[in-house]
């Protein structure tokens, strides 16, 4: 009687969710190029959100979650889309003058790791209004734990950069003129 079974042509779609996730879609296409302004937002939801936890004094459990989640995906961020270590093809950087320049490819693209950064930031905040998420945990060593962590990981991640020879950031490179352009590179700075 109340569950009577619809083909599946006579389901009436959600339209209140599809013209929201149309919404969203369009502001994040829109957002795509203003890296800049993407970061600041990323930053100042963290910084609500770590202004919430330390108000509240608790939910210390989601917030280590968060960290380890952030960290995942900054050695994602960090790392080639093609492991050295795991192949045998040769995707350094050309040593020689004659080699093809590759450009350095991430295994997380910039817009990705924005976007779950951001995503991960709002759901743990949104976890904070439930107190079932609020296991009581001595905090002290969760964020020793944390910190140790993060340095081993880190340390890690740099030698198989210095390894490998491979920077994953472009600003801080050098930048070379044209031929038929008579400035320098120092005159573009």
């Amino acid at each position: 009687f109340f569950l009577k079974i619809m083909p599946p042509e006579d389901v009436p779609t959600t339209g209140v969710l599809d013209t929201w996730s149309r919404k969203l879609q369009y502001v994040l296409d829109k957002s795509s190029p203003l890296v800049l302004y993407r970061w600041i937002f990323c930053s100042v939801v963290l910084s609500i959100y770590c202004l919430r936890v330390y108000y509240l004094n608790g939910w210390f459990i989601v917030t280590y979650g968060l960290g380890i989640y952030l960290l995942n995906q900054l050695i994602g961020f960090l790392s080639p889309q093609v492991d050295p270590e795991e192949t045998d093809i040769d995707v350094g950087l050309p040593t020689r003058e004659k080699e093809e320049f590759r450009p350095f490819a991430r295994r997380l693209p910039e817009f990705k790791f924005w976007y779950s950064c951001t995503r991960a930031i709002v759901m743990a905040g949104s976890m904070t209004f439930f107190e079932l998420f609020n296991v009581p945990v001595f905090w002290p060593i969760l964020l020793l734990y944390f910190i140790v962590l993060f340095v081993i990981t880190m340390k890690r991640q740099i030698r198989h950069m210095i390894k490998y020879r491979y920077v994953p950031f472009s600003w801080g490179k050098a930048k070379y003129v044209t031929a038929g352009n008579k400035s320098s590179a120092a005159d573009k700075k």
